[in-house]
């Protein structure tokens, strides 16, 4: 059976019955159909200010394929597991953004029996926070082309407006363009482009708040452009925040939907890992953490991108203190690593398998710089030989790390019952508190040095002009004390896509700085990293179709 086919074999609770899990009354949620439901505000509030506070579990991954290696079906089936022990638990995931839908990855809510429902709306327009988040950001696009056109009061330069327009779409056209083309009546022609809404400013914001007072704050400070003499120029200038927030009302409140087996998920916000924070909202996990005891939440891509994220902006940010991490090992992510091609990574290859070990090896040193304990979970796929698997299981226990083989795919929680019982005895047992990798204090140059170093194995680190002038503007304009958040390939521990296994002696090259200031990040844009991605040769939307009842396929 497809994915698609398993989650429709399904008959799903009545989301009422899985707030009554959490303590949620039925005046407490918004209804959106029979399956899925928003949490109101003001239980919001009230649910954030109670005393309990449950344990956080982050699921990340080695570095990845192109097809991913199921960080969100282990996320579910961990979840799904915990509860199989007997545990309160509820999974906090991201919403799932169209490009990559229609692109490479098809359906991203989990997969067999460890997904979340019903996962055709999930996939799709959901409950329309995606497009909420566009039309916002896109809305403060209109007016600053607005106030240009009508006099420009503001002294813009409009060959210094950074803010672009959004889309969730994989669409390579419309990465650079020229706008405003027509005449007198349409505008100031002016060199401009689309991002894809996941790296939206206005979505990492969003990911970030905890209230319409600090989401309207946050709007802001978002730095649209420059002066013709260099001034800045935020977002609070052309008293946009509010209409912003407007929008944003219902976006702004988490999503309650379920698992297969009926564990309560919150699904909210969708940053992408390589270009934004890759991690959904504090609200979310913050909401499930007061409401069960154990929380297991994914950070996107490989723990170079998503995790270190998570730890250094997110955690940082809300204070969390996650108490393990449970790193998501495939064997033929091992394969590739290991030198294998991609149309040979289903053969039975053990060697392969160990010359890929370094890259396992790298993202297990990188989590104990946080302090924090490690979980291998290995990812059991049917093509997986028992003598590739005996391989990963030798490293771990050679360096002494716990693992388990979860078949989530296959069983659901069943298949991560002994992971789940691990990861809750670490969690369990850890009363120490995650350290970041850097102090905020330290220089912008400092702060990438320590993260291309530690994290990616960088020798060192170099600068575009651009890049350069970058760090001297941040530093005048005062957003020196800001975390980072590195934009780069999700395909190496590098800035090099072509760089697999453990690069090492390698530098890194900083091209830009983006300033974030709403979300309260910088975003130093390395390699040949692009905000608006493209669809492949065969786009997953070749495959998706609707019948006459309205039924769907072809999302897996």
């Amino acid at each position: 059976m497809t994915d698609i086919e398993i989650a429709n074999s399904v008959t799903p609770r009545p989301i009422v019955e899985i707030g009554e899990k959490l303590g949620f009354l039925p005046e407490d949620l918004e209804l959106y159909g029979k399956y899925k439901a928003k949490v109101s505000a003001d239980t919001c509030s009230k649910s954030l200010g109670c005393h309990h506070e449950g344990s956080l579990i982050l699921v990340s991954a080695i570095t990845p394929t192109p097809a991913g290696e199921g960080k969100t079906t282990v996320s579910i089936g961990l979840a799904q597991g915990i509860a199989k022990i007997g545990r309160s638990v509820a999974v906090a995931l991201r919403e799932p953004s169209l490009g990559p839908v229609m692109g490479i990855k098809g359906g991203a809510t989990g997969g067999g029996w460890s997904q979340v429902l019903p996962m055709e709306d999930i996939n799709l327009h959901f409950t329309g926070d995606m497009h909420a988040v566009t039309t916002a950001h896109n809305l403060l696009a209109a007016v600053l082309d607005n106030h240009i056109y009508q006099g420009n009061a503001l002294d813009i330069d409009p060959r210094a407006v950074e803010w672009r327009r959004v889309m969730d779409m994989n669409d390579r056209s419309l990465r650079q363009m020229i706008i405003g083309l027509g005449g007198p009546t349409m505008g100031l022609p002016r060199e401009s482009g689309f991002d894809i809404t996941a790296s939206s400013e206005v979505m990492a914001t969003l990911c970030l708040v905890e209230s319409f007072s600090e989401l309207k704050s946050k709007l802001d400070n978002i730095l649209i452009g420059y002066t013709y003499d260099g001034k800045p120029v935020s977002a609070r200038s052309l008293e946009a925040s509010g209409a912003m927030a407007a929008l944003l009302k219902d976006a702004f409140k988490p999503n309650l939907v379920q698992t297969i087996e009926g564990v309560p998920a919150f699904i909210h916000g969708g940053p992408f890992a390589n270009i934004a924070q890759g991690t959904n909202s504090i609200m979310a996990t913050r909401l499930a953490l007061k409401t069960a005891d154990y929380t297991v939440t994914e950070a996107g891509f490989g723990f170079d991108l998503g995790a270190e994220k998570f730890f250094d902006i997110v955690a940082r940010k809300a204070g969390f203190n996650p108490k393990a991490v449970v790193l998501v090992v495939t064997i033929r992510a091992l394969k590739m690593h290991g030198g294998v091609k991609k149309i040979d990574l289903l053969k039975d290859n053990p060697d392969a398998v160990k010359r890929g070990l370094p890259n396992l090896a790298k993202h297990l040193e990188n989590i104990g710089k946080f302090n924090v304990p490690a979980v291998v979970a290995i990812n059991k796929f049917a093509t997986d030989s028992e003598a590739e698997i005996e391989v990963v299981k030798a490293f771990c226990r050679e360096n002494n790390v716990e693992y388990s083989v979860a078949d989530v795919w296959g069983q659901g929680g069943e298949g991560a019952r002994e992971l789940a019982q691990i990861v809750t005895q670490k969690v369990d047992s850890n009363k120490g508190h995650y350290k970041p990798l850097y102090d905020l204090d330290a220089s912008v140059h400092d702060k990438i040095c320590a993260v291309s170093r530690e994290i990616y194995g960088a020798q060192s680190v170099e600068y575009s002009p651009k890049a350069k002038k970058d760090l001297k503007r941040i530093e005048r304009l005062g957003y020196d004390k800001l975390p980072i958040c590195i934009a780069k390939t999700q395909k190496s521990l590098s800035d090099d896509p072509a760089l697999l296994g453990r690069p090492e002696d390698f530098i890194a090259t900083v091209r830009e700085i983006v300033i974030a200031g709403g979300a309260g990040f910088l975003v130093p844009i390395t390699g040949d990293i692009l905000r608006m991605p493209g669809l492949p040769a065969t786009p997953a939307a070749e495959k998706i179709d609707i019948d006459d009842n309205g039924n769907i396929s072809g999302l897996f």
